[in-house]
């Protein structure tokens, strides 16, 4: 636990150095406590006196985060999911934190690699390259591999040296810093900060054994692959291990580069409707989609297909998750208010008590605004979180999962737009829709017929899968804040607490002590 309080103490440097306090204060005020907790760990009561005036407050916070490394990238990162805490605008800001550090060598790569696969996999490898792309987690690289006969070009993603050691001592210390917040400051019990430190620790413990990650994109790949015009990289059992990932290499143009794409002649406002298209389709056909679709990890190959990478966090929906999402979808584009007050009323999402009419009426008054904007202001992603909002009202039981396929319908939306600003959400989104509720027959009666099969389920909704969508799991109650209480996450958690708060009294000591201790050094 001291080395806990040491690794806190040194973190509280790297805010210190930076701009955080000043930046998150114009947005949210903290209280006097924590800024003086925060002083007193970083040895200095002097606020920083250089201010960049050219760059906004959400760019400065961005270069803060990415400056203190893994831990604070992933934690800014995961803050943009909980605008309850920090607030929609900081949420914004940190929507577009990039996750880019420095590279480590090619000589590490190959030690990592050779480690983990063994000399013959190893050997086999031919013309590894120097890192293409580095993030705060891993890195990629080029190389050619031979696939029963065939040389093949791919894609080697690579695990940071001690990212997994360093991530979690920082992470744990972070959480001691929430748990003695929380014990000091009872007005921040309310959000959580304990569960959101835990929760982002399991989350990107996950993401760091690529095993998991390849699953996903095997699984997507399973999924997707008689879908025209769509492809996901095929993984290589043989070279992916823990530390190490190894897929198709991608040959195409990202879709950032919107000139580069119509000088090859691709058609972008087709490609702008085949995202939405695919994103809707894979949620309600497959119930699982990929949910970080920004532009950087979507690229359209020679063959004009368009292919994702990065297959780190995915969503996942259960069938009843599938039959609301599109039940209401439509139900809006028809203007058929009651029908999506009824699905709301059978699936048991709000209670059986609460009127339909006035249920409908509060559903009206989301939709009947948006189909009197233009039609590039019309944002589905958007108005799923109106109606979150609304029928919260109607104590409707939170559903994590749906928030996290709203906030990825917006990224989507947001990607299509920049392709082609006119682009129809709606007209796009329909036939879509249509075809899977026409595909699945009777809509009401499935619902029933689900409600009946899997009582069981729908008491405890959201329920995922266990290995996979564990990681799921922890990303979608990450949006609400929650954590089931079932779970083995949460005897984790429970058990942690209880080795805090038996420590509290001596960490207030050891915090002082290295004060001390530090003010006499330094």
């Amino acid at each position: 636990m001291f080395k806990k309080l040491f690794t806190l103490f040194q973190l509280g440097r790297k805010i210190a150095k930076s701009d955080i306090l000043t930046i998150t204060s114009k947005f949210q005020k903290p209280p006097l406590a924590i800024k003086i907790l925060f002083k007193i760990l970083s040895f200095s009561f002097s606020e920083k006196k250089h201010v960049d005036t050219n760059k906004s407050e959400g760019e400065r916070l961005s270069n803060s985060l990415e400056s203190m490394g893994t831990t604070f990238i992933k934690l800014g990162q995961f803050l943009a999911t909980r605008p309850d805490i920090i607030g929609e605008e900081l949420s914004k800001k940190l929507e577009n934190l990039q996750d880019k550090l420095p590279p480590f060598s090619l000589i590490q790569a190959k030690e990592i690699i050779k480690s983990d696969l063994g000399d013959e996999t190893y050997n086999s490898i031919i013309n590894l390259s120097e890192p293409v792309a580095a993030a705060s987690i891993a890195q990629v690289h080029k190389a050619q591999i031979n696939d029963n006969g065939t040389i093949k070009d791919v894609a080697i993603k690579i695990l940071r040296p001690n990212i997994k050691k360093i991530f979690n001592e920082e992470i744990d210390a972070m959480m001691l810093f929430a748990f003695l917040v929380e014990s000091f400051i009872k007005k921040t019990k309310r959000l959580k900060l304990v569960e959101v430190v835990f929760l982002l620790k399991e989350i990107t413990n996950l993401e760091m054994d690529l095993r998991f990650e390849a699953a996903a994109a095997n699984e997507y790949a399973e999924n997707t692959k008689n879908d025209v015009g769509f492809k996901v990289p095929k993984i290589y059992w043989n070279y992916t291990s823990e530390n190490v990932m190894t897929l198709d290499w991608i040959d195409g143009i990202s879709i950032r580069e919107t000139q580069k794409l119509k000088d090859k002649n691709f058609n972008t406002e087709k490609i702008a409707e085949d995202i939405i298209q695919n994103f809707l389709r894979h949620a309600v056909r497959d119930g699982f989609f990929h949910a970080d679709m920004h532009q950087g990890n979507i690229f359209i190959d020679n063959d004009g297909q368009i292919v994702p990478i990065d297959f780190g966090i995915m969503g996942r929906l259960d069938k009843m998750s599938k039959r609301f999402l599109a039940e209401i979808l439509f139900g809006f584009i028809q203007r058929d208010y009651r029908k999506v007050a009824e699905v709301h009323l059978i699936a048991g999402l709000v209670p059986k008590e609460v009127p339909i009419d006035d249920l409908a009426q509060a559903l009206r008054s989301i939709g009947e605004p948006i189909f009197g904007q233009a039609v590039k202001d019309i944002s589905g992603g958007k108005l799923l979180k109106q109606l979150f909002d609304v029928t919260e009202k109607f104590n409707m039981q939170t559903q994590p999962q749906l928030l996290m396929l709203q906030k990825t319908m917006v990224v989507v939306e947001g990607v299509a737009r920049k392709l082609n600003p006119n682009t129809n959400i709606w007209t796009t989104s329909k036939p879509v829709l249509e075809n899977w509720l026409k595909e699945t027959k009777d809509p009401m009666t499935k619902i029933n017929e689900t409600l009946q099969n899997t009582s069981e389920v729908i008491k405890r909704l959201p329920e995922f899968p266990e290995i996979m969508d564990k990681a799921n799991q922890a990303l979608t109650y990450l949006a609400s804040g929650q954590i089931p209480q079932n779970s083995n996450s949460y005897t984790a958690l429970n058990s942690q607490k209880s080795e805090m708060i038996a420590f509290r009294n001596q960490s207030i000591i050891g915090i002082l002590v290295l004060v001390i201790f530090g003010l006499v050094v330094f």
